[in-house]
């Protein structure tokens, strides 16, 4: 087989950040930073993988019909056994080189791009090849990356980057994803350069909320993140710490702030300052109520509004990472803004999902 080249987008989340593990929707937004795997087939059983970025190499080999884990979050292995297990077939292994510029470990899903660039290629070299659609593919790099490890998380960052422009995505009671068509402006991308603990900070709120629901159904057997009315909360004030209230509000508003968000992002005239107000208000919550911003990030944020932005917000799980805001016809402002307070920023527009290319 000649050479392939396979890429997939790095995503944003718009809203509903830190609700897709619970079973709410989200709002997602695939962008113009990508990974992107180039190669070709093999005589024999190995796999090369050249990973130049980062200045590493991996090396195995296909003989066995299952490959042995032999580290944490190993998903240049995790994707071919799930492929295996779902039926593909390989005699000849592979030769590859993967390149990107989607910040990593920063809240973009770079990691999410990579699995789902890796499937795609792998894949298409298979024995006899049978190509799967975007949704299909997110759905297998999910069960690569997250239920492989039985690490939390939710679908959002595969399906978001697999099936790439604008999406709506439901988890519960079934999978559901609507593409959204927004005419959206330029948005600027924000790497705080500041490490951030994913596992540390998902694994803090997503049992934190989950013991909450726990207490309330106690109460209340109908409870439910999806139906409750804001207005309810006051019912069940007494039963939690001020900390729990504080975190079951903010859950609770971002749900609404994301139905809010949709009906804008559906609007036949998007209304682009109501956009980045909407924005602004999610990043409250997420900085307030689920304590995963940071003093840098706050102040790269306000340096975007005052340059121009309509809006912004902490991007991807917190705690260091990503910002970005929202900046129609101020970008390169913008931009300025938040190198000058000590961030790498770069203008991103929505983009196509994983895709061959050509």
């Amino acid at each position: 087989m000649s050479q392939l080249s396979v890429s997939t987008p790095g995503r944003i989340c718009l809203f509903g950040e830190h609700l897709d593990y619970l079973g709410l929707p989200v709002i997602a937004a695939a962008i113009n930073r990508r990974i992107r795997i180039t190669g070709f087939q093999r005589t024999d059983t190995k796999v090369i993988i050249n990973l130049p970025d980062v200045n590493e190499r991996e090396e195995f080999d296909l003989s066995g019909s299952s490959l042995v884990y032999t580290k944490p979050r190993d998903y240049f292995r995790s994707s071919y056994n799930v492929l295996v297990r779902h039926g593909y077939r390989f005699s000849k292994g592979v030769e590859c080189e993967v390149r990107g510029n989607i910040p990593i470990n920063s809240g973009t899903s770079s990691s999410s791009a990579l699995v789902a660039s890796w499937l795609h290629f792998l894949m298409r070299m298979s024995d006899r090849p049978r190509l799967l659609s975007r949704q299909e593919i997110g759905n297998l790099a999910n069960e690569a990356e997250t239920r492989e490890f039985g690490e939390p998380g939710g679908m959002m960052d595969h399906y978001s980057t697999a099936i790439g422009d604008v999406i709506y995505l439901e988890s519960e009671p079934e999978i559901e994803i609507e593409e959204l068509r927004p005419k959206l402006g330029a948005f600027v991308l924000g790497d705080s350069q500041e490490p951030k603990d994913t596992l540390t900070i998902l694994g803090r709120l997503r049992t934190g909320v989950n013991d909450i629901v726990k207490k309330i159904e106690a109460i209340n057997p109908e409870f439910s993140l999806h139906t409750t009315d804001v207005l309810e909360l006051d019912d069940y004030r007494p039963y939690l710490s001020g900390g729990e209230n504080i975190l079951l509000e903010g859950t609770i508003s971002n749900r609404d702030l994301l139905r809010e968000a949709r009906q804008e992002l559906e609007a036949a005239d998007l209304n682009h300052n109501r956009l980045g107000d909407l924005l602004n208000r999610h990043h409250a919550n997420l900085r307030d109520a689920q304590r995963i911003s940071t003093p840098k990030i706050d102040r790269m944020l306000e340096a975007a509004l005052n340059a121009g932005a309509l809006g912004g917000k902490i991007n991807g799980s917190g705690g260091g990472g990503c910002m970005f805001a929202y900046a129609p016809g101020h970008a390169g402002a913008v931009a300025e803004a938040i190198e000058r307070a000590g961030g790498a920023a770069y203008i991103i527009r929505v983009d196509e999902g994983t895709k061959v290319e050509e």
